[in-house]
């Protein structure tokens, strides 16, 4: 009866410490659970879109011109951009990219986690055992934040090319835009963008979450804030890799103006590989890849990390008043 009641007791005490040390582990309320979620990812993409926003719009530059791409050219448009317009202007279109990313970012997170619970690869052993099915949770929760916000995505792109004068707001940019060339044009681009977002969501969530369980496998306790970067920041180079080439035709296809006859330089995904192809080769394609190794790891980093200690915050806050 002792050593049954000692069993029971060190059971008791290894649960309890799971729970301390894998807040993943604890349940919340279905409703708790994806609030807690959807405010972590809306955190977690403002801080990392704002920290890199002077290098986001200097890759939109080059990605929608047939300027050939440097750093020594990059560099020089955010000193001459800084100088001319003021160091503000670096962060151009960035209230757009709020507006975007924050429900983006928080359809995202919390699509992942629904898609995960839906696929039932939630759990560390079955995601390991279900390697392509966590993959697809990924990818179809990227699918599901980019259909919702789309828009938002083709506004931030038109302010961050142009100047201020021609759209102050991003208000501004959706009258014009409607007004002068068609409700559709709000989509332009919205294949493309799928069509890269399926590999890029898929191995971003796929890498993180792949990085995170073998960590703890390896070190039975939960990876510190800096490895969480880490991990986010491998992650974000392996992503943007695979979906770069997708990333330069959407922008083209966001940005074109149309032509006084009605029509637009890149009518279509494939009329656009075409175009970017003829005139600037294989290596149009990859134009600003240099610079999203830099600034794609360091906000994929900053946003996974921030995201999982915020998540964890506000569900330790609701246990403890639950």
């Amino acid at each position: 009866m002792a050593a049954r009641e000692a069993t029971v007791l060190l059971q008791s005490k290894i649960e309890a410490q799971k729970q301390t040390a894998h807040p993943e582990h604890r349940t919340l309320g279905h409703a708790a659970t994806l609030s807690t979620s959807m405010l972590a990812g809306a955190l977690a993409g403002a801080m990392a879109k704002t920290a890199i926003a002077p290098l986001d719009r200097t890759k939109i530059n080059f990605q929608t011109s047939q300027i050939p791409y440097s750093w020594k050219a990059a560099v020089d448009f955010l000193i001459h951009s800084a100088r001319t317009e003021g160091v503000l202007a670096l962060w151009r279109g960035n209230s757009a990219t709020m507006a975007r990313i924050v429900p983006y970012a928080a359809i995202q997170f919390t699509a992942h986690e629904q898609w995960k619970r839906v696929l039932r690869v939630d759990t560390p052993a079955s995601a390991k055992q279900h390697p392509i099915i966590h993959l697809v949770a990924g990818s179809l929760a990227g699918v599901t934040s980019q259909s919702a916000t789309y828009p938002l995505d083709l506004a931030r792109a038109r302010m961050a090319v142009t100047n201020a004068q021609e759209y102050r707001t991003l208000t501004a940019v959706f009258v014009k835009v409607v007004s002068t060339e068609g409700f559709s044009t709000l989509y332009r681009g919205y294949p493309a963008t799928v069509l890269g977002v399926i590999p890029y969501a898929g191995v971003s969530f796929f890498t993180y979450d792949t990085l995170k369980h073998t960590y703890l496998e390896h070190f039975g306790t939960p990876q510190s804030t800096i490895v969480n970067v880490a991990f986010g920041g491998a992650a974000g180079a392996l992503a943007q890799s695979a979906s770069y080439p997708l990333d330069i035709v959407r922008r083209r296809m966001q940005t074109a103006r149309r032509r006084l006859d009605g029509s637009y330089p890149y009518s279509s995904i494939t009329n656009t590989i075409t175009y970017v192809y003829s005139t600037e080769g294989w290596r149009g394609f990859f134009k600003g890849l240099s610079m999203n190794w830099v600034k794609g790891p360091i906000a994929v980093g900053i946003s996974f990390a921030t995201y999982d200690a915020v998540k964890t915050a506000l569900r330790d806050i609701a246990l403890r008043f639950s």
